[in-house]
């Protein structure tokens, strides 16, 4: 079978590539401009050629040479200005909002054979769905046929309610089906009950894990042989923040906080249900995202998620590590695919052009 090779666009700290990796596609270059999450990916997966800058800067022929098979062109363009939660920017005075663009410059150039195009779901709506029009318009226009799903990461093996929107195009005529749903959800206890024990504001950052025994199937993936991990890192909470903890059972959010304790908040009701939200330990996690925005409880401690437990709820292997301070390596992890979903979604392109050889 001839080799797929790939190239990620607004790659953030390589959720996708590692996706397509772990499904067979060997990934040759990266680009994103964020340089906390340059360093996360090249530190991870020095193999892929990680061009940390704009990538409205690129000379797409800088690009080509690296590439000498079918090509697998695909990314995740910056969401913030699509997502439902961010009313204010979901107009076409976003920026962001037209950085699809650059997708199809690269397309136009390089004229892969599959394109996939990873987003929120709110890319459906903005403006009337005009972005989402204009994407498919043009994929039209460049040969490709076009199919797209919402799908939620919790379908396919990752602890975690997360929708994502996926578009998969291809211009060789294959139909493409998203893959099948798993029948059985990770929970969070499954996810993350070996990490290693922290408090609240943990700075050590390599830790042995606290159980080695009866572990779930999903973290005997994601530890593989190691005995410890890295990134335990926690943010510290004042004793203020950890007191209204303290009121906030499983399932629970701010709502569950006394009245007294939230003065600070001038209209405590315009809080959203993300806010003070404590884990249930049966079920997936919600979605992972800004900490400071979100302020997802443990579901048993006092304590906001450390690192690698978020990053196990996003499904990375804990061999995966994240660089930077605490903040930016929060941020890499709220803002990645969920590598076990993509890995899912590129096996389907790679089955299903592996029956025409």
């Amino acid at each position: 079978m001839q080799v797929f090779q790939g190239i990620d666009l607004f790659s953030g700290a390589g959720g996708l590539s590692l996706g397509a990796i772990d499904a067979g596609i060997d990934v040759k270059v990266a680009i994103d401009k964020n340089s906390f999450a340059a360093s996360t990916y090249h530190h991870n997966l020095p193999e892929v050629k990680m061009i940390n800058s704009d990538i409205k800067n690129i000379d797409i022929e800088k690009v080509r040479h690296h590439i000498d098979q079918k090509l697998v062109l695909f990314g995740g363009p910056p969401c913030q200005g699509f997502s439902v939660s961010n009313s204010r920017t979901r107009n076409f005075k976003n920026p962001n909002n037209w950085l699809y663009k650059e997708f199809i410059r690269f397309i136009e150039h390089l004229n892969p054979e599959w394109v996939v195009i990873e987003n929120v779901s709110g890319i459906k709506e903005t403006e009337g769905g005009v972005f989402f029009d204009n994407i498919l318009h043009e994929l039209n226009i460049l040969g490709f046929q076009v199919f797209y799903a919402l799908l939620n990461a919790s379908d396919y093996g990752v602890p975690q309610k997360r929708n994502r929107f996926f578009i998969v195009a291809n211009r060789i005529g294959l139909e493409y089906n998203f893959p099948h749903k798993i029948k059985k959800r990770i929970t969070v206890s499954e996810a993350i009950e070996d990490l290693p024990l922290v408090g609240n504001g943990n700075t050590i950052d390599q830790l042995r894990y606290s159980k080695n025994e009866q572990v779930s199937e999903y973290a005997k993936l994601l530890r593989n042989s190691a005995q410890s991990c890295s990134n335990n890192l926690v943010t510290r909470n004042s004793e203020t923040i950890i007191t209204r903890y303290k009121h906030v059972p499983q399932g629970g959010n701010w709502q569950n906080i006394p009245k007294e304790l939230m003065q600070n908040y001038a209209d405590r009701n315009r809080c959203h249900t993300g806010i003070y939200h404590r884990l249930l330990a049966n079920q997936p996690s919600k979605v992972i995202g800004n900490f400071r925005k979100n302020m997802l409880i443990h579901p048993f401690e006092d304590r906001g998620l450390s690192v690698r437990e978020a990053a196990r709820l996003q499904s990375f292997p804990d061999r995966y590590i994240f660089q930077g301070s605490i903040g930016y390596q929060q941020q890499q992890v709220a803002d990645a695919v969920p590598p076990l979903l993509a890995k899912k979604v590129f096996e389907e392109i790679l089955n299903l052009d592996g029956n025409l050889e």
